[in-house]
């Protein structure tokens, strides 16, 4: 932008309608105690599994033993903040011509699929994910960054997703490659 409020190359408005929003849609709000959980079991694992070794072997450093207390630490401001940042964050959105996610917590990923880009929608829905009523859809398309997912959306929101998906890309024409 130049100092008189115009664009550096001379560019007209339909440069500034081209910036990309965010999309529209946040994930489930069970996707918190759901991220919570798994947080909660994976690090579980990993903090009881460093305290046994710790205890267990013998002649250990004392200063193993304040690495084993950072790691417990770490662990717990990762499950208490974990999951409300990735809450904010992850959105998405379906439309006639794309597929849009944004995911992350410490980085942050944006991806836009071209519906004519589409190849398959999936969905996923393990047992954790079953017992908090959540759903993930995976859209695969021609692209070398891979599929699209869009994690943690009530099973009635995933249904419909796949419904619309299947129906706008089957009415698309182009062969998605």
């Amino acid at each position: 932008m130049s100092d008189d409020g115009g664009t550096v190359d001379g560019g007209d408005s339909a440069e500034r309608r081209a910036i990309l929003r965010e999309p529209a849609h946040q994930v489930s709000p069970r996707a918190v105690p759901f991220w919570t959980v798994s947080a909660l079991l994976g690090d579980a694992v990993v903090v009881v599994a460093a305290a046994v070794a710790y205890f267990l072997v013998p002649d250990v450093p004392g200063w193993v033993g304040l690495l084993v207390l950072l790691l417990a630490v770490a662990a717990v401001a990762h499950v208490l903040l974990m999951p409300r940042i990735r809450f904010r964050v992850h959105r998405w959105e379906v439309t006639d011509t794309a597929v849009h996610t944004r995911e992350g917590w410490i980085g942050r990923e944006s991806r836009i699929a071209p519906i004519s880009r589409v190849q398959t929608v999936d969905s996923r829905q393990g047992a954790l994910m079953r017992l908090f009523g959540l759903a993930s859809i995976t859209v695969t398309t021609a692209s070398a960054a891979g599929p699209i997912t869009v994690s943690c959306l009530d099973d009635d929101t995933a249904r419909q997703v796949v419904t619309q998906l299947t129906a706008i890309t089957a009415s698309t024409e182009g062969d998605a490659t």
